[in-house]
């Protein structure tokens, strides 16, 4: 499932955001919804991909940027062999002690310890708008490589309704300092991206801000398929 290899030189946000993790990961545990309390709506989308992944084979699923571990757990209480990812060394501590059951590994989505083709489902939930928009490629390109043909991807989280926005918050989760940046692409741009590394998109789901939140943002969820090689004629 997974290879050994010396961890890559971090660029900068990459410090930033395990930095940022490491820093906020106890409050973050109580103050972020766990599966059960999202809106029936997202609780549906996460059910169709655990089905899909289910019967596209017995392969493992990668949870990349589990945080402390309840979208991992959910998803193996819906029957799905998963183990969960992180960059905060912090969050895979928390998420190690939570669900002890559950195998859980410090990681970067720019270069994942993954064999190629070695997963049937990859899941990057809310965890990829910390990244500047130049390097989605290289995570998606890292989600393609990974995934065996036929194998399953589901994006959700964070997203702009119009136009691409940069925020650059200075304390979150209990006002507590955070250096990373906060980056939003609509949907439309993720898909066009998706494709371009070799996925074909096959939905796409935008969901309106609550009352209250900045009108420019929302909440959007991607999935798409790693194709099958053509059969030979």
């Amino acid at each position: 499932m997974t290879d050994k290899a010396p961890a890559p030189v971090s660029p900068a946000y990459l410090t930033a955001i395990r930095t940022s993790y490491d820093t906020v990961a106890a409050d973050y545990v109580q103050l972020v919804m766990s599966p059960a309390e999202l809106d029936p709506l997202s609780r549906s989308m996460l059910t169709a991909f655990a089905e899909s992944v289910r019967a596209a084979g017995p392969g493992p699923v990668a949870d990349l940027g589990c945080g402390p571990g309840r979208v991992t757990a959910h998803l193996s209480a819906l029957g799905v062999p998963v183990f969960g990812v992180d960059l905060s060394p912090k969050m895979v501590e928390s998420a190690s002690r939570a669900h002890p059951d559950l195998g859980f590994t410090v990681g970067s989505m720019t270069a994942l310890p993954i064999r190629d083709s070695a997963l049937t489902g990859v899941l990057a939930y809310y965890s990829t708008h910390h990244t500047p928009p130049d390097q989605l490629p290289t995570l998606y390109a890292e989600f393609h490589r990974t995934l065996a043909p036929g194998g399953l991807l589901m994006l959700a989280g964070h997203v702009a309704v119009d136009e691409q926005l940069h925020l650059r918050p200075t304390q979150a989760y209990g006002s507590h300092p955070v250096s990373y940046e906060t980056h939003l692409v609509p949907t439309e741009r993720i898909a066009a991206l998706l494709e371009r590394a070799g996925f074909v998109v096959t939905a796409r789901l935008v969901q309106k801000p609550h009352e209250g939140m900045d009108p420019r943002r929302a909440f959007g969820t991607v999935l798409a398929r790693k194709p099958e090689p053509p059969l030979p004629s």
